[in-house]
């Protein structure tokens, strides 16, 4: 798949799309007023390559946008998960050192 007609796109090693620190993400006024070049003259409508292109990277940055929200999800799950045993535990420790005064 290309970019913007650049380079095809690469995966790093845990199956995420490669990119260089010089692809800043989309902003939605960019994806608002995103204008498409006319075809060819012959031709009516918008150029069909230019579309894709611009669909194609819309595809990636949601992709990325998803697989954050994820990590972000799985994260909070992780934490929140941390955080009970450790109110468990001090329960435990509290209910024994109660017993013992």
């Amino acid at each position: 798949m290309r970019l913007f007609g650049r380079h095809p796109a690469q995966h790093r090693v845990d199956g995420a799309p490669y990119r260089s620190r010089y692809c800043v993400p989309l902003l939605p006024a960019q994806v608002r007023g995103r204008r498409f070049r006319l075809t060819r003259l012959g031709r009516r409508g918008l150029d069909p390559e230019d579309v894709r292109r611009f669909l194609d990277r819309i595809a990636l940055e949601m992709a990325d946008a998803q697989e954050a929200a994820e990590r972000a999800h799985q994260e909070t799950a992780r934490i929140k998960d941390a955080l009970r045993r450790w109110q468990s535990e001090q329960a435990r420790t509290r209910d024994r050192y109660a017993l013992h005064r």
